[in-house]
């Protein structure tokens, strides 16, 4: 069995409720505790699941919103069942390249 893994990255929702509704009011906390980013980089941090994020970035935000990590991202991981195998060469197996071939266009001009 193989293990899927995922997160949801709730920070609009953990802003919502400490009051933060607009993220331009997120870029002058951050700078308070020395993170500088641009305003399109705050926004895209509110807006959209980071892929990757700085811990000092994640550490300024859960001083900023008082949460833990753990608040901010919502982890799931689930089993999932493994591939099926394909046929391995059976009699079942059409090589389609063999097989058939396309024909050849004839253009005609207009009449």
């Amino acid at each position: 069995m193989k293990r899927q893994v995922s997160y949801q990255w709730r920070l609009r929702e953990v802003m919502a409720t400490r009051g933060i509704f607009v993220a331009s009011h997120l870029s002058p906390l951050l700078a308070d505790r020395g993170i500088e980013l641009s305003s399109v980089q705050v926004w895209r941090l509110v807006t959209q699941t980071p892929e990757r994020l700085s811990l000092p970035v994640l550490a300024a935000l859960c001083d900023i919103l008082d949460v833990t990590p753990a608040e901010l991202i919502a982890t799931k991981a689930e089993n999932t069942a493994p591939r099926r195998a394909a046929a391995s060469g059976g009699a079942d197996v059409v090589d389609l390249a063999a097989t058939v071939r396309p024909k050849r266009a004839r253009v005609r001009p207009e009449k």
